[in-house]
């Protein structure tokens, strides 16, 4: 194998590992401290907050070799060997991220333990209006056909 096929797939090894690298980090904020908060006193009583906490990600990699005709010639001048790699290429990419957000709290207190949900009014309104986006023009089109 060529110096430079060696080259091109060790520089591709060492990207998969940074891939791997950064994967765990994005998967790392799904641990437990950061679904529950830290303890508070508030006099008698301790609050915890519970979070969802979600992450994702892709990666996606590829290398290939190409060999050349028994009678091709190499960049120098000499005849490559029929089935000889004669060059290669490689790439990849990825991506991800995680996102988190409150959803209770839990109160303990002299009286016992109490959930106390997070109600998020951006999200429940983003989803009504989603859903009104989606219904109208069918509503709009059995309209139509109910006056002809």
């Amino acid at each position: 194998m060529s110096d430079a096929l060696s080259d091109l797939i060790s520089s591709i090894d060492r990207t998969q590992e940074q891939a791997m690298t950064a994967m765990q980090s994005i998967f790392s904020a799904a641990r437990v401290g950061a679904v529950y908060g830290d303890p508070i006193q508030a006099g008698d009583y301790t609050i915890i907050t519970a979070s969802e906490v979600v992450a994702g990600g892709g990666f996606g990699f590829g290398r290939g070799m190409g060999s050349a005709p028994a009678s091709a010639s190499s960049s120098n001048g000499e005849a490559a060997k029929a089935g000889e790699a004669t060059g290669g290429g490689g790439g990849g990419g990825g991506g991800g991220g995680s996102t988190a957000r409150p959803v209770a709290l839990i109160v303990i207190g002299p009286n016992g333990v109490e959930v106390r949900p997070v109600v998020d009014v951006t999200k429940i309104a983003v989803a009504v209006l989603t859903a009104w986006g989606a219904a109208l023009p069918t509503l709009v089109r059995i309209g139509q056909l109910r006056r002809r």
